[in-house]
């Protein structure tokens, strides 16, 4: 089995328009450049053995963002000690936006992304409602038994519960600056992904069809084990896993 590299970057500023689908592409074409030997799937069209995280809703931000590469050399001890030199190596073959800030080599058994995951912490602004208000209806919300969604599968409308997976809500201080349409605030939410996820789309919307979501930022992924939480690289890796400073201070 073609040993695995892990990898974290960031997906930040004008790129958070670019659909999941393209930044794949641009992930092909910077590991390419980068140097980096992909193993390739079977078939009449060999494809670069790629494996993502959970979809980023087109227009979120994210600080933590994963990739999960199937090498096609094994990575030698020496390349190893140098994870942090390919962090910054991928990153500027990435565009503006898209930094890596951590890589490692994971164990063999590990479980994809998609299985692994099950939470994701955000941190969304807000728009067009008072801080006394935003704080009873975070209240109303999290008091409530159930709070119903519309979601539509295959062109018919269902009714789901949100409220299993909103695992925390809590809203901060306001956001610097200033924006037309009103005060912005700040909310914190931890969203679980299983069995199904609620998208910071949906939540805000439950908390009022008057609020406007401003920004939605992704700053966490959570594995979960015996009601332990870790994040995807620092779980699973062999040895350490490198966080390149330099893209960390174009993230923050």
């Amino acid at each position: 089995m073609a040993e695995r590299l892990r990898l974290r970057f960031t997906k930040l500023g004008k790129i958070r328009f670019t659909s999941h689908r393209d930044v794949a592409r641009m992930w092909e074409r910077a590991l390419r450049r980068g140097g980096v030997h992909v193993a390739l799937s079977q078939g009449f069209n060999p494809r670069p053995l790629l494996s993502f995280g959970l979809a980023l809703p087109t227009g979120a931000e994210s600080l933590a963002e994963y990739l999960d590469v199937a090498l096609g050399r094994p990575l030698g001890d020496d390349d190893a000690a140098e994870l942090g030199i390919l962090c910054d190596r991928l990153s500027h073959c990435l565009p503006e936006g898209i930094d890596v800030v951590g890589a490692g080599l994971l164990e063999s058994g590990v479980g994809s992304l998609q299985q692994e995951v099950t939470s994701c912490s955000w941190e969304l602004e807000v728009l067009c409602v008072t801080a006394a208000e935003l704080a009873r209806r975070v209240e109303r919300l999290l008091g409530a038994p159930s709070v119903s969604v519309q979601r539509e599968r295959k062109g018919r409308l269902s009714d789901d519960d949100l409220r299993p997976s909103v695992q925390s809500l809590g809203w901060a201080e306001p956001r610097e600056g200033h924006d037309p349409r009103g005060p912005s605030w700040r909310l914190r939410a931890d969203l679980a992904t299983v069995p199904r996820g609620v998208r910071p789309r949906e939540l805000v919307e439950a908390l009022g069809a008057d609020l406007v979501l401003a920004r939605a930022r992704r700053t966490q992924q959570w594995i979960e084990h015996d009601g332990a939480r870790r994040e995807p690289l620092a779980a699973d890796v062999r040895g350490r896993a490198v966080i390149a400073p330099r893209a960390m201070e174009r993230a923050s």
